[in-house]
């Protein structure tokens, strides 16, 4: 069977770069694939101030496109491609596309992961006041009045963002405190327009043409209440984009991949790197370390083969 590639790489992320970036440098024949626009969820991440050799910070965006020109730059193919299926069943993996097949030595999955919806009218509202990305919308709200829904790093970080523009923001959290790390907790804190709503979960939203109530249940009292505003920030976790597998590799009950040391799946020639991996922990550096480790790991099996 003829080979395309000695290895494709699955989304094009930070992990997905990064591995790119290992695989140019390896002279290995190496095809990115992203079904959108290179840089993956922080092109829409306002400010990152953890990502080491960056003290001032730099903007989710500049980092991506550091990442990609960099990556580009060592020869890495980058082609707009969605994935349909994948045949890992032989030793030459198959990558089905729309209109062509792929033939690989070896594969990497880093397709990342998706808002979590809370099923609050959600598809009704999208782009009518419910969003999924501060860096985004928040300039829509100028001077207006949102609900953010989380309390962890992604949600207080956006929710300290939103009041750029907003008059007020209203974080709601299910907790009687936050998960974020604790400088962005004294952040927020020390913010006047970000007012908290603790114990409680957003149950709906209505509104004519747009969001106008935000109602809001407590979870120890059960009291109800609604709070007026145009829109509904939602960070409330994330879902591994996996639709494409379909049991071809193994996963955690939550559908994220499960791999060893190596980044290797349960299918061998087959890894795994960044968000879409059963990890502890999802941060731009854990997917670059992920993405150098499995890139290295596939160049190994491929001079086994």
């Amino acid at each position: 069977m003829t080979v395309d590639y000695d290895l494709v790489i699955i989304g094009a992320g930070p992990a997905g770069l990064t591995a790119g970036i290992y695989a140019a440098r390896a002279r290995m024949k190496v095809l990115l694939l992203e079904k959108a626009v290179p840089g993956g969820q922080i092109l829409v991440t306002d400010w990152i101030e953890n990502y080491p050799g960056f003290p001032e910070g730099i903007s989710g965006y500049d980092l991506a496109e550091k990442m990609r020109v960099q990556a580009e730059d060592l020869g890495l193919e980058i082609q707009t491609a969605q994935v349909h299926s994948l045949n890992l069943s032989a030793d030459v993996k198959e990558i089905v596309l729309k209109e062509k097949t792929i033939r690989t030595k070896s594969l990497i999955i880093a397709s990342g992961a998706s808002p979590k919806k809370l099923g609050i009218g959600e598809d009704k509202y999208m782009g009518k006041g419910i969003s999924f990305c501060a860096t985004c919308d928040a300039p829509f709200f100028r001077d207006k009045t949102v609900v953010a829904i989380g309390g962890g790093d992604t949600a207080v970080q956006e929710a300290i963002f939103l009041t750029k523009f907003a008059k007020k923001v209203f974080l709601v959290h299910r907790r009687d405190e936050l998960r974020a790390a604790k400088i962005l907790q004294e952040r927020a804190f020390a913010n006047d327009k970000i007012e908290f709503v603790w114990d409680s979960a957003v149950t709906g939203v209505d509104g004519l043409f747009g969001i106008e109530n935000v109602h809001v249940k407590n979870l120890k009292t059960n009291k109800e209440t609604t709070l007026k505003a145009d829109g509904c920030f939602i960070w409330v976790g994330i879902l591994p984009n996996t639709e494409f597998l379909n049991g071809a590799v193994k996963t955690d009950e939550f559908g994220f991949i499960v791999a060893d040391a190596k980044m290797q799946t349960s299918v061998p020639g087959v890894y795994v790197a960044g968000d879409v991996r059963d990890t502890p922990l999802r941060q731009i550096s854990t997917a670059v370390g992920d993405a150098a480790i499995a890139a290295v790991c596939a160049e190994h099996y491929i001079e086994n083969l």
